[in-house]
């Protein structure tokens, strides 16, 4: 297919004119990939383009947040749960030595605090276990995060020690960029990103703009070197849905950077 047929599919889909009839060829990416880089995304039609390797696992790293915004984030949103990162929290670091500073749930997720997200998962942990037992608490857990553990649940018939493997360290999370995919256009699991992008839009894009991207970068321990990073980027605009991963090495803003780069349409200037 032509290259001006395939943006005028993009120009109509991301107009959301094609909401209801899903394109049959995929969504035009606005820039080659570079070495190194893979890509999954999907259409409206939930059907997954494949762009480079994007079935080698990895450890999850901060994407491990988008999981706990399914499981709490709607409980931690009606609390309004407020933190004061100041870069440790009983013997874990943050991956800010100096702290975060004081931040609100969205702002958290945004600058990807995990001690935030530990205090107030721990929180919910000592709910789970007043509320339904060692057992069913440890159920809920493992349940919410099968996907991405593998049979690599702590042992033991109770809630496991909410470390901060659970939030983006180390290697218990596992994924692949078809897998993260598959996983955020589930149905079952469509609320849950539909919050996840409320957290990343400003007001005024989440009101007006129908479209709006919302983009998480995050940092994941690299495969077999897990003291070094390798950034991903998630992101969407109600149609498009993407998951990008980057060669280790990188940063965030990298991913960020590219992520846009590929996914996003530049906005066209105005005439004078």
């Amino acid at each position: 297919m032509g290259t001006r047929l395939a943006r005028l599919l993009w120009a109509l889909l991301t107009a959301g004119y094609l909401a209801a009839a899903p394109p049959t060829v995929a969504p035009a990416i606005q820039a080659p990939l570079l070495p190194g880089e893979s890509l999954a995304l999907a259409g409206p039609d939930n059907k997954v383009y494949r762009f480079g390797d994007t079935l080698s696992e990895g450890p999850m790293g901060g994407l491990a947040h988008l999981v706990w915004a399914k499981l709490e984030g709607d409980g931690w949103a009606s609390q309004d749960v407020q933190f004061k990162c100041s870069g440790t929290l009983g013997g874990f670091h943050c991956s800010a030595p100096k702290g975060h500073g004081r931040v609100d749930l969205p702002r958290a997720m945004q600058v990807s605090c995990n001690l935030a997200i530990l205090a107030w998962a721990s929180d919910s942990g000592r709910r789970w276990l007043e509320d339904y037992g060692e057992g069913a608490a440890r159920a809920r857990l493992e349940d919410t995060f099968q996907p991405f553990l593998g049979r690599r649940m702590p042992p033991g018939e109770g809630l496991p020690p909410l470390e901060l493997g659970w939030f983006g360290d180390g290697d218990l999370l596992r994924t692949c960029p078809e897998g993260l995919l598959s996983w955020m256009i589930d149905p079952a699991n469509e609320e849950a990103l539909r919050f996840y992008r409320r957290l990343f839009l400003s007001f005024t894009d989440e009101t007006f703009k129908d479209h709006a991207w919302w983009v998480d970068p995050e940092n994941a321990p690299a495969p077999g070197a897990l003291e070094a990073n390798q950034p991903w980027a998630v992101g969407g605009n109600g149609v498009i849905t993407a998951v990008l991963r980057l060669p280790p090495g990188k940063t965030r803003a990298d991913a960020l950077a590219r992520f846009v780069a590929i996914m996003i349409p530049p906005v066209p200037k105005k005439k004078k």
